[in-house]
């Protein structure tokens, strides 16, 4: 597979990843006509890494559209405008889903926008009647995005505390170092020490960050960490959560002056049972 040259986001992506957080309580207002543009507008020159063709859908419930409800069984709060996304089923596209619509959402970020990606508590057949979707197409998830509120809602409060989003894995239980026994230290990282950081940083379901890195090399390879006996539907989550994590380290990378290119490499050290291959990443020296 040729993987694709993609732009550098015109944004400090370092400043939006540690800005970005999940939002679930909005101003109960739509977005403005200019920011719903400017929006959109920049999302039609994303691409990503896989060539794969990303589709982002605006649904508002201000269009006055009759029996059109958006459900998100309580868990959000306020929301009027939501970003549904949905991608042929194809080889990669969950992490094309992940690397491109996560930047938008850090574009999003920068733009003072409140988002968070939902993969599991919304009403699909809501949202299915309010947009076009084609019988071939995967509909993974969708974003609210509006003014965040200043006020949480009790629901967001028990969420961000049950699922510790403040938290996440130290290093050494993500990144190793030439095969998966010795953690790799920051040190080892080099150049690359901030764009894993960042990729650390990104948001997944449950946080339950399911990627790992071996460094071997110039070669950063990419794992997405999950049991085989859980189903088809969550192996999908777990891919799109490394896509988004991709979008992290790529994105930061270049943003640090650093290239690279994307390949699929055969793998000669010993890989645990869990851990499943998806892609590395080639330092141009």
């Amino acid at each position: 597979m040729e993987f694709k040259e993609v732009n550098q986001l015109p944004i400090d992506v370092e400043k939006a990843i540690k800005k970005r957080v999940s939002t679930r309580s909005f101003e109960e207002k739509a977005l403005t006509d200019e920011d719903k543009n400017k929006l959109m507008d920049f999302n039609r020159t994303l691409t990503n890494p896989f060539g794969i063709d990303v589709h982002v859908q605006h649904i508002s419930k201000n269009t006055g559209e009759k029996n059109v409800r958006l459900g998100t069984y309580g868990t959000i709060k306020g929301a009027r405008d939501f970003l549904a996304i949905t991608v042929k089923d194809e080889a990669f596209a969950m992490e094309a889903v992940g690397y491109q619509f996560e930047n938008l959402v850090l574009y999003a970020t920068h733009m003072n926008l409140g988002t968070v990606w939902l993969a599991a508590t919304f009403s699909r057949k809501d949202f299915e009647n309010a947009m076009d979707i084609e019988s071939d197409e995967l509909f993974p998830c969708i974003c609210p995005i509006g003014y965040p509120s200043e006020r949480r809602s009790i629901v967001e409060k028990f969420t961000r505390a049950s699922l510790g989003s403040k938290n996440r894995k130290p290093w050494e239980k993500l990144f190793y170092l030439e095969d998966f026994n010795k953690p790799m230290s920051k040190y080892d990282a080099g150049n690359y020490e901030k764009a894993l950081e960042m990729l650390r940083l990104a948001p997944s379901a449950t946080n339950s960050q399911p990627w790992a890195v071996v460094k071997e090399k110039n070669k950063f390879h990419f794992f997405c960490n999950y049991k085989n006996s859980i189903n088809n539907d969550m192996k999908k989550i777990k891919h799109l959560d490394l896509g988004i994590a991709l979008s992290h380290f790529h994105q930061t990378a270049m943003s640090n002056g650093l290239r690279g290119r994307f390949e699929i490499q055969d793998i000669h050290f010993q890989v645990p049972e869990h851990m499943h291959y998806v892609i590395s990443y080639i330092t141009e020296k």
